[in-house]
């Protein structure tokens, strides 16, 4: 059974909204002008240059990687697929489509998180936070590096019975999802904001604000973030900024794309220690051997305890 990835028919989609926001935006009078020419231009190359590696990476992923897990966990054995762990491999029934949408929901928020934990991952996945603009042309700034690995966090889907043509399906209904979160015109929407991932929760994730750091890392569901303790709602009383504490302070997409990678190799030169210089690879964002600069979680922590400082003083 062959299925077309949705994303063939987003992308036009894309561009036509994201031509919609931009011209209500540049309309208005008074209020959110969510676009800038030069951060709109840098954005759309990086979508350009991810729509022309996808198909490679798609090829790769779907066709190389996804099919060879599935062929060695579900060998074909009479006419029927088997599951080396002993069920008949999964077929495309509507509840197995909903269960596989699940998982690749469960898969991308640990995806997501460890991007933003890792700093490896993270020098790929920082040029999509590297706009200090939240719009849907940010939605497609996308570091092209990521489509490298992240098909190896999805491959336990295959693995245990699900049809890779509908896990790439899945991808693709994902990928059009977390497109439509990147807007500020749409406000909270009630009853849904209990289950789904929304835009207001989205804008909490694109915030450096230090509280709103490192939360909703979600893609259709909120309940990953609610159960593992990264979800937070938007406070609307808060002023976001949005972008990074360490931008490329550039409008060059290549800047944009590698320069947190030269960071790295900049920090791994601060020391001789092999461990030190593993952990500016691997180690979470901002961590350093020698205190100089800070990660997210401990950030959290200082401003936490001078929050606390500052009310026991009032008191």
């Amino acid at each position: 059974m062959d299925f077309t990835n949705p994303l063939i028919y987003g992308v036009p989609c894309f561009l036509g909204l994201i031509l919609v926001e931009l011209s209500y935006s540049k309309s208005r009078k008074k209020g959110k002008n969510l676009y800038q020419w030069k951060d709109l231009g840098a954005s759309l190359a990086m979508g350009i240059g991810s729509a022309i590696i996808a198909p490679l990476t798609k090829t790769i992923a779907a066709i190389v990687l996804f099919n060879f897990i599935y062929e060695v966990f579900n060998p074909l054995e009479n006419g029927i697929r088997m599951n080396i762990f002993g069920w008949e491999s999964f077929g495309y029934a509507w509840y197995i489509w909903l269960i596989c949408q699940l998982l690749d929901d469960f898969s991308y928020y640990w995806f997501h998180r460890q991007n933003h934990k890792v700093r490896f991952f993270w020098a790929a996945h920082i040029v999509h936070h590297s706009s200090v603009n939240f719009n849907l042309g940010t939605a497609v700034r996308n570091g092209w590096f990521t489509l490298l690995y992240k098909p190896f966090f999805y491959m336990w889907i295959v693995a245990i019975g699900f049809p890779p043509e509908m896990l790439v399906v899945c991808l693709g209904i994902e990928s059009l999802w977390q497109f439509q979160l990147h807007t500020r015109y749409i406000p909270k929407m009630g009853f849904i904001e209990k289950i789904f991932n929304t835009h207001t929760m989205h804008q909490v994730h694109h915030a450096q604000n230090i509280e709103y750091m490192d939360m909703n890392h979600g893609g259709f569901l909120n309940a990953f973030d609610k159960i593992f303790g990264t979800w937070k709602e938007l406070d609307e009383s808060i002023e976001i900024k949005y972008g990074v504490t360490h931008a490329p302070d550039s409008y060059n997409p290549l800047i944009i794309l590698t320069h947190e990678y030269s960071d790295i190799w900049k920090d791994m030169k601060k020391s001789r220690n092999w461990r030190h210089k593993f952990m500016y690879i691997f180690g979470p964002p901002g961590w350093s051997h020698d205190g100089s600069t800070k990660t997210i979680k401990q950030v959290q922590k200082e401003a936490e305890l001078e929050k606390l400082a500052a009310l026991t003083k009032a008191a």
